[in-house]
């Protein structure tokens, strides 16, 4: 039952991904919280690569976690499940830009709460400042990537997944991946990313109240899901 008292936090370093998809699978669909929080951040990272809105990212990955919770069962341990759903987010985000004719809209208006969540601890206000200005000029220039440009940057430098982690993800080869990342560094010009530096894993962060809202909307739609399957 979803309401079980079942201790997610204690199990969470514990559990492989493997088992916790097992253990979903036998009965504790409740478990899947700890995949959605080991991966909400990346999921929110790479569909943003492609559609460069928060709000239509976080709408995505939500349509990602349910299918690959509905699609549990054709796991089969045959690549790393962190692939397996990154796979399907990104199905996903690029299933929404063929369906929508898609704007692009300017991050900034949408930073309520990114804004509150990352805070550098013992940095004054204007350094705090100037911290967040050069993050808002890195997703900027970020933005401005073509497409395939983003996704590899994206997996690559901010997320830190290998090349071949990359390539697997997005279905492309590996020579494909150190191309197009080369390509992207040139564009967001050497200066500006050596400027930014260590803030660059600080962009596009995905933590507090946002992580917590895909996780209740994602549960509910599962047991939702769960409820119909039971009494049919």
């Amino acid at each position: 039952m979803m309401g079980d008292e079942i201790g997610i936090e204690s199990v969470t370093m514990e559990l492989s991904d493997e088992e916790v998809v097992r253990r979903v699978i036998e009965g504790e669909p409740a478990l899947f919280e700890i995949l959605m929080r080991r991966y909400n951040r990346r999921l929110f990272r790479v569909t943003r690569s492609i559609v460069t809105n928060d709000s239509e990212a976080e709408d995505i990955i939500q349509d990602a976690y349910v299918r690959a919770y509905e699609h549990l069962n054709q796991f089969e341990g045959r690549a790393r499940f962190s692939t397996w759903l990154t796979k399907i987010a990104i199905y996903e985000a690029y299933a929404r830009v063929r369906r929508i004719d898609y704007q692009k809209v300017d991050s900034i208006s949408v930073r309520e709460e990114q804004g509150m969540d990352v805070k550098a601890k013992g940095r004054n206000p204007e350094q705090q400042t100037y911290d967040g200005e050069l993050k808002m000029v890195l997703e900027k220039a970020f933005d401005a990537l073509s497409d395939d440009y983003r996704s590899v940057f994206m997996l690559r430098e901010i997320e830190g997944l290998s090349t071949a982690e990359t390539a697997e993800s997005l279905e492309i080869s590996e020579e494909n991946v150190k191309t197009r990342l080369h390509r992207a560094r040139t564009a967001l010009q050497r200066e500006l990313y050596s400027l930014v530096g260590a803030n660059s894993n600080e962009a596009f962060q995905f933590l507090g109240a946002r992580c917590d809202r895909i996780v209740d909307r994602v549960l509910e739609r599962i047991l939702q899901q769960n409820t119909k399957w039971i009494f049919g």
